[in-house]
């Protein structure tokens, strides 16, 4: 249980549903659509975010905590965080040469070498740490269409293909901005534990009257975002407006409520469960938007 926790188990989870929520409910409904990767290689693309994701949570926690909390020796620690970053490199290796894009490598390589530095160096530097885990988990959407989607821009229909990886920027975009607000409760939850162990977020930096405004306006951007979205596809698909409405920007709305009344750690970590909440209800309204146009159109 104690290595599960270590290795961020649940967002674990959260991530993989992401990635294949996105192929299984979505992408593969879309009609004349042929993905470069099939379900094999589709798998082991979320085999290898799921073994790097893995490696930043261990090496993170074991730089902030230590090892032994964790039932393990540091050695050890360190030996299991090289077998899930190589394994998943050397995977991420293997789907950049199957698709004929060597290059496209480094969308493993970034994330690697930014959960290194910012598990030893940027936990200690307010907002660039948010930014960075924020960037990342949008990353873990946009993989989606750089590995299955962008080389075959040129063998398909180009419109469909622009419509359709416009969407997967969007869905990541708008994870970004949630991923902010993960990051952000976060620091807001744990400011007594961060400032003991000496770390420099933007609650301590700032205070928490003020990042809790900080918050909140990068929660009411988030709803902004979504109301165009919806306005922008979701106009004539009344169940996927439905569904927005009520599982996405009513869990925001409560979020805008609640932040600037929040005080205590409780609060705030009540706060953040709302946040990640959303995160897996945006994950499945892929398949509810393909659900609508199928059936209901």
């Amino acid at each position: 249980m104690k290595f599960l926790k270590l290795i961020g188990f649940g967002h674990l989870l959260l991530l993989a549903f992401s990635q294949f929520i996105f192929k299984y409910g979505f992408l593969d409904y879309q009609p004349g659509l042929t993905l470069t990767l099939n379900d094999a290689n589709y798998t082991l693309l979320v085999l290898a975010s799921v073994l790097i994701a893995a490696g930043g949570f261990l090496i993170t926690n074991i730089t902030s905590k230590g090892s032994a909390g964790f039932g393990l020796s540091e050695s050890a620690a360190y030996y299991i965080y090289g077998g899930l970053t190589i394994s998943g490199l050397v995977i991420g290796y293997y789907l950049s040469n199957l698709i004929g894009r060597p290059s496209f490598m480094i969308a493993f390589a970034i994330p690697v070498g930014t959960l290194y530095f910012y598990s030893t160096n940027l936990r200690e530097s307010f907002i660039l740490g948010n930014i960075t885990i924020a960037f990342l988990m949008a990353l873990s959407v946009m993989i989606i269409g750089i590995f299955a989607i962008y080389p075959v821009f040129g063998a398909s229909d180009k419109v469909q293909l622009a419509t359709i990886f416009g969407l997967i920027t969007d869905h990541s975009i708008f994870t970004l901005v949630l991923g902010l607000l993960v990051t952000l409760l976060n620091d807001l939850k744990n400011t007594d534990a961060d400032y003991n162990e000496g770390l420099n977020t933007l609650p301590i930096a700032i205070g928490k009257k003020r990042t809790v405004k900080i918050t909140f306006v990068i929660g009411l951007i988030a709803a902004v975002m979504l109301l165009y979205y919806i306005n922008e596809y979701l106009r004539e698909l009344l169940w996927a407006l439905g569904y927005c409405l009520l599982f996405i920007l009513g869990p925001l709305v409560y979020l805008l409520i609640n932040i600037l009344s929040a005080k205590t750690s409780k609060d705030f970590s009540a706060l953040e469960v709302v946040i990640k909440a959303i995160l897996l209800f945006t994950a499945l309204s892929a398949t509810i938007i393909t659900f609508n146009i199928r059936y209901h159109a």
